[in-house]
């Protein structure tokens, strides 16, 4: 049996986003930007499918959306347009959590080799960062506060409504990288006071190379990319016409049916943390109340990450260790050690994360080859052999 439990890494194109992709890949391929009526219809339907985008994300207007290539460069740029504007004004700092996506971490280490001063909250061993480690944080000089809507490894959710009713308050703009929730978790950028939002399409079944940052009308956006004029003069580059369709095709009918689809993943996610939760020496990672519907992150003691994942996939289930993005990387998920999760432990992780096309019979083929699998490795590994003769402690 095929099982592609790796949904938190890519999703596969849905049929309404591919439909809706097509007809600009075929007979209406005009430049947007050209004036003559054949590129002012691919105009026309990039503004619709920007109207489609404030409306499923709450936006107050169409204008405060910008389509992107990825949500990798939504973050880049929030996180430089808050970071210019805050310089400007003689403030510094920026607040942000330990176990931000790299997008966001790899960004802002780069911004304090420019003389910008960070400070990375703990999320405590449950994932969920506090709204009141966020006030306390807060100073004088902090121009941005950015905390993403939900996990990519482990699929916790974080307050994002308090943090951003606080940042309201103390007059800080806020960030926040949904590239995990959006199309998945009701999001409302008015009304939880969030004032750029990241997303990227090929997590909720639109293609690859397209997503979007909206930005509250009243933040100066700096310009990321030099160029044209595209996206009023802030993302220069013809548009990806046809990716944008599909991006606003599959937002919306990930929002349509997102209660429904909800209810059906998250019983499949429960089944799968029930089950696998039963495997002497594991450890589900995570908060059980605040969590994305069809994320599961565990660890085993005794075992190798990367070796499971290899005799899963023998077996014919996709899943991953945490984000596809540190791929190849040999050291434990930062993810995993900023909840306090031993490093030695860390090592041992699995995700899995599975979406509305996943079926109970794919779970049932789960729950019986990870248990046999950890099973098999664990007889084969020095380490659990320490564990099971008691010349070492075990961590879970």
């Amino acid at each position: 049996m095929f099982v592609y439990a790796d949904n938190a890494a890519t999703t596969s194109v849905s049929r309404t986003a591919l439909d809706a992709m097509l007809p600009w890949l075929t007979e209406k391929y005009g430049n947007p930007s050209s004036l003559y009526g054949f590129g002012q219809e691919a105009r026309e339907a990039v503004e619709k499918a920007r109207q489609t985008l404030a409306s499923c994300l709450g936006a107050a207007s169409a204008r405060e959306i910008y389509f992107t290539s990825c949500g990798t460069e939504s973050d880049n740029q929030a996180l430089n347009s808050c970071a210019r504007l805050g310089a400007r004004k003689g403030k510094k700092h920026i607040i942000s959590t330990r176990f931000e996506h790299h997008a966001i971490l790899h960004t802002l280490k780069k911004l304090e080799k420019e003389g910008f001063a960070v400070t990375l909250l703990d999320v405590h061993e449950d994932g969920v960062v506090r709204v009141e480690d966020v006030a306390a944080a807060i100073r004088e000089d902090t121009c941005l506060v950015t905390v993403m809507f939900a996990n990519n490894e482990v699929g916790t959710v974080q307050p994002i409504a308090g943090i951003g009713a606080l940042c309201r308050e103390r007059g800080i703009p806020f960030h926040t990288d949904a590239v995990q929730a959006a199309g998945h978790l009701p999001i409302d950028a008015e009304k939880m006071d969030i004032d750029l939002l990241s997303l990227s399409g090929h997590k909720f079944h639109a293609p690859k190379g397209v997503g979007a940052l909206y930005v509250r009308k009243n933040i100066p956006l700096q310009s990321f990319l030099e160029g044209g004029a595209q996206e009023r003069g802030k993302r220069a580059g013809t548009e990806n016409v046809a990716g944008i369709m599909a991006l606003a095709a599959a937002l919306q009918e990930s929002c349509e049916n997102m209660d429904e689809n909800a209810a059906r993943v998250t019983a499949m996610r429960d089944r799968l943390i029930a089950g696998l939760s039963k495997i002497p020496h594991s450890r589900v990672n995570g908060s059980m109340e605040h969590r994305v519907p069809g994320t599961v992150n565990l660890c085993f003691e005794g075992i190798e990450g990367e070796t499971l994942l290899l005799a899963l996939d023998k077996a014919g289930i996709c899943a991953s260790s945490g984000s596809a993005c540190a791929s190849g990387s040999l050291d434990p998920s930062h993810v995993l050690l900023s909840l306090g999760i031993p490093y030695e432990l860390a090592r041992g992780s699995l995700r899995l994360s599975i979406g509305e096309y996943n079926t109970d019979k794919e779970i049932d083929y789960i729950l019986e080859t990870v248990p046999r699998t950890v099973e098999s490795l664990r007889a084969l590994s020095p380490l659990w052999k320490e564990y099971a003769e008691g010349r070492r402690e075990h961590l879970c």
